[in-house]
């Protein structure tokens, strides 16, 4: 293989080609670049490179080793790994399985090293591919939001809001919030999903999510966050509990109490699921009966059924309030909330209609 010359187009995406004066080879010895490459590669994990300078490192290392490296090659990777396996990004990338190889093989030969490795049932990344990934992402963000700045230059207060959201808080004012401003801006496509905090701190750093709402701010640097307000928490029982619309002096009063609560699992779990817990412990009770159960609406179901009391949002419970199928459990000794935080990506495009959305989340959020 010869040289490249700079500057070639390539209709699959974004091309980065080029060979630098230092960088030039004689003809056959172009594979000399490819370890030096890798070597870039491994050390990409050292760098701890802000997001808006990583696709500039990579592009330009790239470029002054000759190197094709376009964004149809990343997203075929991340869509990979994303999918676990080629054929389930086949169909999501509506190609066929075979140019998917392809693509991933001339990727891996650019790089100089594997990017995915046979496992039971699919592929898993290799330790190329780990090192890669999160830097794959921020390329594929940074794009997207390119795209979405052209594109608001021509649609002003319209086109897609995506925005990732803990589950809970969908029971919460939000909906009511969301309703209004879709029903204000009717040329905003609102998509929404839940996943825990997180999760939504990962999906507006990949930008697949333009707004994140977590519990809890993140402190990572590639993140802004910014307080909306706090969500406040209350015991609550089934219409027929002893205590139902009564009052204790202090929560100990209730540690033994059958407790309903969200798992705790202890990879990315939820730091709003710990509230109940530390709650006890600053009481000095380390132990309370519980039953884990992860959905806001089943422990709902199982408190109005009898099952247990829980502490949960206030706002999540004002239906059944209202429908007198649950009741709270005043506690003159607590005073539980937890923070609920918008979260963008530090470097990321805001549209006007996105910017709209976080100033009525906020004054709608405002206590």
């Amino acid at each position: 293989m010869g040289s490249r010359q700079q500057g070639q187009r390539h209709e699959s995406g974004l091309h980065i080609s080029g060979v630098c004066s230092a960088e030039r080879r004689q003809v056959g010895q172009r594979h000399l670049a490819i370890p030096r490459f890798t070597a870039s590669i491994g050390e990409l994990a050292d760098l701890h490179l802000h997001p808006s300078n990583a696709y500039f490192f990579l592009a330009r290392t790239a470029f002054c080793m000759g190197l094709t490296m376009d964004s149809d090659a990343l997203k075929t990777f991340v869509t990979i790994h994303r999918s676990g396996g080629f054929s389930a990004a086949a169909a999501l990338l509506s190609r066929s399985q075979p140019a998917i190889s392809r693509r991933i093989a001339l990727l891996e030969d650019e790089l100089g090293a594997p990017l995915f490795e046979r496992v039971t049932g699919g592929v898993t990344l290799s330790q190329a591919g780990r090192v890669l990934l999160p830097h794959a992402e921020r390329v594929l963000a940074v794009l997207q939001n390119a795209s979405d700045a052209v594109a608001a230059l021509r649609s002003g207060h319209a086109g897609p809001i995506a925005i990732a959201a803990v589950g809970t808080l969908a029971s919460t004012d939000l909906t009511v919030t969301l309703k209004r401003f879709a029903t204000h801006f009717p040329d905003v496509t609102l998509s929404l999903r839940t996943a825990t905090s997180a999760e939504v701190s990962d999906l507006v750093r990949r930008g697949e999510a333009t707004i994140g709402l977590r519990y809890y701010d993140d402190p990572a640097p590639d993140l802004l966050g910014r307080l909306l307000h706090a969500e406040r928490l209350v015991v609550v029982c089934g219409r027929d509990h002893r205590l139902a619309d009564r009052s204790v002096s202090g929560l100990r009063d209730l540690k033994d109490e059958h407790w309903l609560a969200f798992p705790r699992p202890h990879e990315r779990r939820e730091a709003s699921s710990h509230n109940i817990f530390a709650q006890f412990l600053i009481r000095d009770v380390a132990d309370i009966d519980w039953t884990p159960v992860d959905s806001l609406t089943a422990q709902k179901c199982l408190i109005e059924a009898g099952f247990g009391i829980g502490l949960l949002p206030e706002s999540s419970i004002v239906e059944e309030r209202a429908r007198q199928t649950l009741a709270t459990i005043a506690v003159r000794d607590l005073q539980a909330a937890n923070p609920v935080v918008a979260i963008v990506r530090k470097d990321g495009y805001l549209s006007a209609a996105s910017l709209d959305l976080l100033r009525w989340l906020g004054e709608d959020c405002a206590p």
